[in-house]
Order: C-alpha cells, then structure tokens, then sequence
C-alpha cells in the first residue's frame, strides 16, 4: 500500500492510502464532481443532500446530512477518504471523523477556490488529467459569459428570516464577475430585516432556489417590500455548486433577462 501526503483547503495535511478505493463524500457539488471525474466504482458513500447525477446516485450507500453525520454506516464503509467542506459540513463532525479517517476538507469562497479544489481532488484521486482538463475548460467558458449591467443586486438564501449572500462566498464571486454590486457588505450570510431591505434598496433581487425553495408568492411578498426592484427566482445550483457544474454557468447567466 502505498501512503501519499495531501494539504488541503484548510492547509491541514491529509496522509491516504493512494489512490484510494472506498471514498465518502459529504458534499453534494463534490459529488457530482467525482462521478464526473469517473470515480463511480470508488464512491463508497454519499450524503442524503446528494442528487446529481440522479442515475449514478441510487446505488450508494447514505451516511447522513451535510450536518448530520451517521457515524455507524460511515464505520461500517471504513473509508480510506472522506471528502467535506467547510461550510457545508459541521466542525464537530468533521474533527470526530478525522480522528480515525483521512478527512480532506475544502474551502470555497471564490471561483478561484473552486478551480483549485477540482485540481486538488484530481491529486488526491489519481485523475489529475482530468480534473485539470475540466478546470482548464470551465475557466475558457468564462469567455462567452456576458457581464451585466451593474445594478445593485441582493442575493436572498432563505426567509423568515431573509437571509442574503455577502461578502466572501462562492454566490458574491459570481455576482462580481457578473458584473453586479452585492450591497451586502457584510461577509457570509448576514439575516435582513424588511427595514433593512429597503434601506438597502436593491435595484435587482435574486431568489435563490436552494437551500430555501422560492416560489412566485415569494417574489409578491418582495415586492411589497421593494415596488421599485426587479425580482426573479434563479437555479441556487448554478450559483453555489462548485464543481463540473461551473461548465454550464456561462450559458446559464446568459439566457437570463436580469434587467426590468
């Protein structure tokens, strides 16, 4: 067997059993990204959040959420590679699984961070010309994306309460290089107020389809709040799966009509 040594997103260093043959993955872009990197016969476990590719998907064993760990069918598994994140995944969990597994973990705050990470798994999972191939093409794709005008935008996550997208996250990152001006300044994901939304006075909001599920009675209630704003629903997939996902970004952006 033969032992390799990784540094990961949170510049911790991961040594595993190389390449490795039963591999849990605890976040849903990341595992898409596996299956797409063709890793399906080493994908020993996944978690319930996890639903792209929709076919590959069914046969893998479920060892929890994304914040909800089930430790006993993660033993059963006995993985030589459990794949997290920082944000997604919960410290608590992650700092008890790596007491006895190789836990790589990465951390997504950009597009460029996303890029890095494809690379890094392609390392740790002897796909390096493939993960490299998907990163290199993702990265021309960003060619045919068309910058918006740059309107004041908000990025709402979840309701009661509204929560947004700021500073220092994958959505603010594709937001800038759409072109807009997040008014969010704060970092993560600060909780608004009506008062506050209308203190801020987006010229556009955007309501993610994910983690929260908006609908159109969704953009009503906005707009009570902000007559003068344009509100649309758009795919939260696009905007925070990081992975082989970003190939179809440019495309996706493109089609939408963002003005009034």
């Amino acid at each position: 067997m033969i032992k390799k040594t990784f540094t990961d997103q949170l510049f911790s260093t991961v040594e595993i059993a190389f390449p490795p043959k039963r591999i849990i993955s605890l976040v849903p872009s990341q595992t898409e990204l596996l299956f797409f990197l063709q890793l399906d016969d080493v994908i020993a476990g996944i978690t319930k959040f996890c639903i792209h590719p929709e076919k590959e998907i069914k046969n893998k064993p479920i060892v929890g959420g994304t914040k909800n760990f089930w430790f006993d069918a993660i033993d059963r598994i006995q993985p030589d590679l459990i794949i997290g994140n920082k944000e997604e995944n919960y410290q608590e969990g992650i700092e008890q699984l790596a007491l006895k597994y190789p836990v790589w973990m990465s951390d997504i705050s950009s597009i460029e961070n996303a890029l890095q990470m494809i690379k890094s798994i392609g390392e740790i999972t002897d796909t390096v010309s493939k993960a490299e191939s998907l990163a290199k093409e993702i990265e021309l794709s960003f060619a045919a994306l068309m910058v918006k005008n740059p309107a004041k935008v908000v990025y709402l996550i979840w309701k009661s309460p509204w929560m947004a997208a700021g500073r220092n996250t994958f959505i603010n990152s594709w937001l800038s290089r759409l072109g807009f001006l997040n008014v969010i300044t704060e970092s993560r994901y600060p909780v608004l107020s009506n008062e506050q939304l209308r203190q801020l006075n987006p010229e556009l909001v955007l309501l993610s389809s994910e983690p929260f599920p908006f609908r159109g009675n969704h953009i009503q209630e906005l707009q009570a709040i902000l007559p003068k704003a344009k509100i649309m629903i758009v795919d939260g997939e696009m905007f925070s799966w990081y992975g082989n996902r970003m190939l179809n970004a440019s495309e996706y952006f493109n089609c939408l009509n963002f003005n009034r």
